[in-house]
């Protein structure tokens, strides 16, 4: 054991590491209905982030930004980075990391909200959801609307994914995401099409463990 971050008063239900600063901040999100971006070479918590009314269920960190001069950024400059939550209240919101305030809030889902996980490259601008609901959602974070809906799970989305592979448009980007549910599939999704479903990876039907 090499340290412990104390501060949340309930159970931890997601980290993340941040990609800037090799790694040295981590954020976590709780049942205490906060997240927390601690200072991973003190143990020291740098900020506290308010404003859901139920449990923070996942947390992600945005990607490393492509046109940034300098990895290194001062404690809680965030230098345009965010997190995201997605919570129990049914809600995705976005934290500016410098500013510490609530930037947005998605509203959509019509359950708890599992995963989230911020898109990258091409694809820097956009967040993938999963619930409770049995759905995927697709966000744009500059104009904070639903770009898509990915129905065809039959029970809770544990996990989603931007596949770096499998099908590519004609200006070489990729426009394939995945999810993996408790109805044991993996499902492949053109994010151009929300009745397209290219692919599905079924597991062992004997068994109901779910896919995370």
């Amino acid at each position: 054991q090499l340290q412990i971050f104390n501060g949340h008063t309930d159970g931890v239900q997601g980290i993340e590491f941040s990609p800037f600063n090799g790694g040295r901040y981590l954020c976590s999100g709780s049942a205490d209905k906060t997240i927390c971006l601690w200072d991973v070479e003190t143990s020291k918590s740098l900020h506290v982030f308010n404003g859901h009314e139920d449990a923070v269920c996942c947390v992600d960190i945005s990607p490393l930004q492509r046109n940034s001069k300098n990895d290194n950024i001062g404690v809680i400059g965030g230098n345009g980075y965010t997190i995201c939550s997605g919570s129990s209240d049914n809600t995705i919101r976005i934290w500016d990391i410098e500013t510490t305030k609530q930037f947005n809030v998605f509203k959509g889902h019509k359950d708890v909200i599992m995963t989230v996980k911020y898109g990258s490259n091409e694809l820097l601008n956009t967040i993938l959801s999963g619930s409770r609901d049995e759905s995927v959602r697709l966000w744009d974070i500059r104009s904070g609307q639903q770009i898509q809906v990915f129905n065809g799970h039959t029970s809770y989305i544990w996990s989603v994914e931007y596949s770096p592979f499998v099908i590519k448009n004609s200006i070489g980007n990729s426009n394939v995401i995945c999810s993996g549910s408790c109805d044991n599939t993996i499902r492949f999704w053109d994010i151009r099409s929300n009745k397209n479903e290219l692919y599905i990876i079924k597991g062992d039907d004997s068994k109901n463990d779910g896919i995370t």
